[in-house]
């Protein structure tokens, strides 16, 4: 295992932020952690770095107990913040090359490690670019660049795409995979679920600073009933009908909002069925649309769909 939390609390004055948190991460995974604002996504991972104190609980990284002290566990670590972190007076190589002296003190190894990364984010061409000069998407890959040059075994990604162009983001989703694809293992924090769909391999909902559910994208759809479905516009159709199609092998449930049906499913043969029974029967609509279940449609049936953010 390389992380493990287990029964974490950390209190902010009034709020209690990590509430009995745990989480194992297994070695070679990318681990999606998914939450509301404030759901205590950020605290976590700062207890996990040791950039936090907390009230209880233990953390273990490596088989070993993670404190501040331990040098060793944090060399074998890359964190890329949701905020650029960065040094502005510094030139893109010169940046790279600080970050990874903190590890990597042999300066002939150290050269190779950042000509790696700067190939790895694809910097070739701004390497003495101030990051001021840098556009918002090379930012976000100079900073992945400065976390990664010393070929941690594990890295945390915090929302590493925000406000980038679609460009980088492609670029930095690909790199995150082949980062895994080398060997790391991967935390991976995001607010887009599509990006946390593509690449992690299991993930986790977090709410009110504890994990509510964890599992593959697809185990996470079977905890919530969320199989396919099929929408049905301006549908014309009678109570007996109605009781038909619910009586459909493979139909689990049947919405009505107005003339518009959703219709739960557990497999494709019951949407052939119930095509099949509308023609059969002359039955009049509008359209038809099948429509598979995102992440995001997991996510908002767990945690709710109420604005919220307390800034943990």
């Amino acid at each position: 295992m390389m992380i493990e939390v287990k029964n974490l609390f950390k209190q902010y004055k009034e709020v209690l932020a990590l509430n009995n948190f745990n989480l194992s991460v297994d070695n070679g995974d990318i681990y999606g952690l998914v939450g509301p604002n404030g759901s205590g996504k950020t605290t976590a991972i700062n207890c996990i770095l040791s950039l936090l104190n907390y009230e209880k609980g233990d953390i273990f990284i490596f088989n070993e107990k993670m404190n501040s002290s331990k040098n060793n566990i944090k060399a074998k670590i890359g964190y890329i913040p949701q905020d650029v972190s960065v040094i502005y007076d510094l030139n893109v190589y010169d940046n790279i090359d600080f970050f990874c002296g903190l590890y990597i003190k042999d300066k002939k190894l150290r050269k190779q490690y950042i000509e790696e990364a700067i190939d790895f984010v694809e910097l070739n061409d701004f390497r003495r670019f101030l990051p001021k000069k840098l556009s918002g998407g090379l930012l976000r890959r100079l900073n992945i660049a400065c976390g990664i040059a010393h070929k941690p075994e594990l890295i945390i990604f915090d929302e590493p795409t925000v406000a980038v162009d679609p460009q980088s983001r492609n670029k930095i989703l690909q790199g995150i995979k082949e980062l895994n694809l080398k060997g790391a293992t991967i935390i991976y924090t995001s607010h887009y679920m599509e990006e946390v769909e593509y690449l992690a391999n299991k993930i986790s909902i977090i709410d009110k600073g504890h994990i509510l559910v964890t599992g593959t994208s697809k185990e996470l759809k079977s905890f919530v009933g969320l199989g396919n479905s099929l929408e049905i516009s301006n549908i014309k159709i009678d109570k007996n009908y109605m009781d038909e199609l619910n009586n459909i092998r493979g139909v689990s449930k049947i919405l009505k909002n107005k003339n518009d049906l959703k219709i739960i499913v557990e497999n494709a043969l019951a949407i052939s069925n119930i095509i099949n029974y509308l023609n059969k029967n002359n039955i009049i609509y509008d359209s038809l649309n099948i429509k598979t279940p995102t992440l995001n449609d997991v996510f908002l049936e767990i945690t709710g769909r109420e604005l919220r953010d307390n800034g943990y």
